[in-house]
């Protein structure tokens, strides 16, 4: 499959796309640990079927240091042991923020969120799941493909 448009041939798209790089940035410097970052990340892309950002997140999870178990758990989380409460509040959590038309976001989701995570985390994990959702939805307009994706390949549009 080929991608349909390439947004950084579009000057408009590519500042955007520069600008939303750079607005996830404070994510880096949150107390939100990377591979768990890379997780909620990952089920949002598989929810959203984007092969770009499955393959992102990843590769950037396992150089991480997320175990390939847990890497190819992530879409069965529910059914799995290798998940850490915490982990799977925010697991819910991205799913039920993806899945807004369905039913929104749960009481117990967030409740179990509010119960392991501080008020930076949470907000720091509801602009995650936002932020992946927009990044998901663009990439699946223009039908990027994954499997090319480098770690670090990203770095180089920081202002």
């Amino acid at each position: 499959m080929e991608s349909r448009f390439n947004l950084f041939d579009s000057p408009t798209a590519a500042k955007i796309a520069k600008r939303f790089y750079n607005a996830s940035l404070p994510l880096e410097q949150s107390t939100l640990p990377k591979t768990l970052r890379e997780l909620v990340q990952l089920r949002v892309g598989q929810i959203n079927g984007c092969g770009l950002c499955v393959d992102i997140h990843t590769k950037e999870a396992a150089v991480a240091g997320e175990s390939a178990v847990r890497l190819h758990l992530v879409a069965a989380w529910r059914h799995s042991t290798v998940f850490t409460e915490a982990e799977r509040a925010a697991l819910a959590l991205a799913e039920e923020g993806t899945r807004l038309g369905d039913h929104g976001v749960s009481d117990e989701t967030w409740a179990a969120v509010r119960g392991h995570y501080d008020d930076d985390q949470v907000g720091a994990l509801v602009c995650l799941v936002a932020l992946i959702n927009a990044a998901t939805r663009m990439n699946v307009i223009v039908h990027n493909p994954g499997g090319s994706y480098e770690p670090g390949m990203f770095d180089g549009m920081t202002n």
